[in-house]
């Protein structure tokens, strides 16, 4: 849970990301769903082939865009083959229009066994883009903060909470985990050395490295979206402050001077040239932006009591957790008209989120009866949906590209 004090103590679719090109592609209002039909698909009995077939499903439900209907009742058919032999598993996926038997998708997916669900996450994804010209997040994974034995440790997972697996192992805390952008490495905050320094660390291998360990609070590390600098919050000259670091040759510049006040969270914008930051200048954690190049801030929010943990989507939309009514709800909003919507109302808490790749959806840490799960929001109607909700704790989780 992304409270401030620990970095102190410690639509319509048409927002700004225009779907990808597609020749012909299904619309459909917010809310709604184009049916489909996936009657005619057949799978063996193979286990593998199964998996393919109730993975492929799974994934086209949670994407948002399609309702699965009876034989002959769907708006789209979506028929083929899977089958497994000799340790090999070969399905072919063919995508119509049931009316006008126009073909969206012809495909044919072949790879071993033992990898029916990575393969059914790409035929998920192939088939949202081909009908809907959206790009799809099923292949997608997700870095998270675990605690599951007094310690808050980095999980990896994908899409739909599958394949859980510990990436660091240091009886420690870690915080703030955020992918870099070619998602090779992943730079977060950790105490093991007693205090909060910034790391990354390679997925592939494990190794890690420090980044930020300058005298006093080293966190929020997040790099910019050509890698080339890492945005942070340092205290080392006595405040909390925004800082710049050149990940080349490592010199720093300060970005915010706020003698009485506090700030946390950078995130940069998907082009690179601004950052959204929270500072509790005005007495309560509010929104803020700052030029790369420095100068004056803009103030964004001022609704609600608390505006916290901002995540800059690449389809130009800031996600943030909101304290309404005594509760952390996620809102979005246009930072250039300053529109805000609220996606969240429950009696909850909904923190830390994360836009996911399809630029619809939204990842975020959800408490309720003192346990904290990570759910899935949608944010063009559908209700929140439980994405992880396995034993122990779960927070901050955080989309590769």
């Amino acid at each position: 849970m992304k409270r401030w004090i620990w970095f102190l103590a410690v639509v319509g679719m048409g927002w700004g990301m225009r779907p990808a090109q597609a020749q012909v592609v299904v619309t459909k209002g917010a809310g709604q769903k184009t049916g489909l039909d996936m009657s005619a698909f057949r799978a063996s009995p193979a286990p593998a082939a199964a998996l393919f077939r109730k993975t492929l499903q799974d994934d086209l439900v949670r994407s948002g865009w399609f309702s699965i209907t009876a034989a002959g009742r769907g708006e789209i058919v979506l028929n083929g083959e899977c089958e497994e032999s000799g340790g090999s598993l070969n399905a072919a996926v063919r995508v119509l229009h049931a009316t006008t038997g126009q073909s969206y998708l012809g495909k044919k997916y072949p790879a071993s066994a033992g990898e029916a669900r990575r393969l059914a996450h790409r035929a998920a994804d192939d088939i949202i883009q081909a009908v809907t010209g959206w790009r799809g997040m099923a292949s997608g994974r997700l870095v998270l903060v675990g605690n599951r034995s007094r310690a808050k440790e980095l999980y990896l997972c994908d899409a739909d909470g599958a394949n859980l697996v510990q990436l660091t192992q240091d009886r420690s805390i870690s915080l703030a985990p955020r992918w870099s952008p070619d998602a090779r490495t992943i730079v977060y905050t950790s105490y093991l050395k007693r205090f909060p320094d910034v790391y990354s660390i390679d997925v592939a291998s494990g190794s890690r490295r420090i980044v930020a360990n300058f005298p006093g609070l080293n966190t929020g590390g997040a790099l910019s979206p050509a890698s080339r600098e890492m945005a942070l919050v340092l205290s080392r000259q006595g405040n909390p402050e925004i800082y710049v670091k050149n990940m080349a040759g490592g010199q720093l510049t300060r970005l915010t001077t706020s003698p009485q006040a506090a700030e946390a969270s950078p995130c940069w914008s998907p082009d690179g040239n601004r950052i959204v930051y929270v500072s509790d200048q005005p007495g309560t954690p509010q929104l803020y932006t700052i030029s790369r190049s420095g100068g004056r801030p803009q103030r964004l929010t001022s609704r609600g009591l608390e505006n916290v943990a901002p995540d800059w989507g690449a389809n130009g939309w800031i996600a943030f957790a909101s304290k309404v009514g005594g509760r952390y709800q996620i809102c979005i909003m246009n930072p250039d008209t300053q529109e805000i919507r609220q996606l969240t109302a429950d009696g909850a808490d909904y923190e830390d989120p994360s836009w996911a790749p399809d630029g619809r959806h939204i990842a975020c840490a959800r408490t309720a009866g003192y346990r904290s799960a990570i759910y899935l929001v949608d944010t063009m109607g559908d209700p929140p949906l439980p994405l992880l909700n396995t034993s122990g704790d779960w927070f901050s989780p955080s989309w590769a590209p």
